[in-house]
């Protein structure tokens, strides 16, 4: 068994509480807050009002409020839209960024545990604390929420492992989940192209939230023609927003470079293929369609 443990530091916790809280967050955000219970947590996004996207998190119960997880580079920002956005709700909106930590682990580790259900999503705590089965794909494993004092001890009493945070970051982008970096996503990219309908990000049968409008056109009148879709480089570097041409047609654009590169693209584009290597400048790459992503 897989006994590896990854510490994301990289990743915040926010927590929104008050009488309005629900329904706070079912006015804003792609997802239903009806799916969140004790035992089932949810992966939604914040759009703009156009449904481009802004932010991504997981949303869990926690006592009589709402933890979310999110990228600690976008945390401020989020705590400040979040806020924004209260006008006369009974909400409070806490960053405990330096209080709790997110820890990663197996799938297979996390049916090993007592307590655990093979759903996706599925919640139960641990010596109080929650652990989740990744609401996108169990693939990404699950997902231990903790204080940072009673971290070490529960790591221990599980016999985790701690392993590198770069693993799990590459684990993300081979299985064609953006692992970091969300800010150069902003305003760049349709929620809907961010593959949210296969990660099980939005709700279509739920009412209106944030950017629902353009959401529900792109799905029902069938124009979602791009994705955001993970770049396996062969060599060299990418740079962020450097086009990708195929028989001189420009199919696609670098959004994500760095170490896990993921590019908006045509994927219905008769010129595209998957199958093809691409080349930009000095660097060559393929194109990666994940197994999960069924269109």
């Amino acid at each position: 068994m897989n006994n590896s443990v990854y510490i994301l530091d990289d990743r915040a916790i926010l927590y929104i509480n008050g009488s309005d809280s629900k329904e706070f967050l079912q006015n804003l955000i792609s997802n239903d807050m009806n799916k969140i219970t004790d035992s089932s947590s949810c992966f939604a996004s914040l759009l703009t009002p156009q449904g481009k996207f802004l932010y991504e998190f997981i949303i869990l119960k926690h006592k009589q409020g709402y933890f979310i997880d999110c990228e600690k580079s976008q945390a401020e920002s989020l705590f400040k839209q979040l806020n924004s956005y209260k006008i006369r709700s009974k909400v409070e909106i806490l960053n405990l960024s330096n209080e709790f930590v997110v820890a990663s682990f197996s799938y297979e580790k996390f049916l090993s545990i007592e307590g655990s259900k093979d759903l996706l999503g599925y919640t139960f705590k641990y010596r109080e604390d929650p652990i989740i089965l990744d609401p996108r794909n169990r693939n990404l494993g699950a997902r231990l929420i903790i204080n940072l004092e009673k971290l070490y001890l529960s790591l221990k009493k599980l016999n985790l492992k701690n392993n590198e945070i770069k693993n799990y970051h590459k684990k993300c982008h081979e299985l064609g989940v953006v692992p970091k970096n969300f800010n150069l996503l902003q305003n760049k990219i349709f929620g809907i192209e961010c593959n949210y309908e296969e990660l099980n990000a939005i709700d279509f049968k739920k009412g209106c939230y944030v950017g629902q409008e353009n959401t529900a056109r792109i799905k029902l009148k069938n124009k979602l023609s791009k994705r955001l879709l993970p770049i396996r480089l062969i060599e060299g570097k990418l740079k962020e927003n450097e086009k990708i041409y195929s028989n001189n047609i420009e199919i696609g654009k670098i959004l994500i470079d760095g170490e896990y590169p993921f590019a908006l693209i045509k994927y219905l584009d008769k010129n595209f293929s998957r199958d093809k290597v691409y080349k930009i400048n000095n660097s060559t790459f393929r194109i990666i369609i994940p197994s999960w992503l069924t269109s």
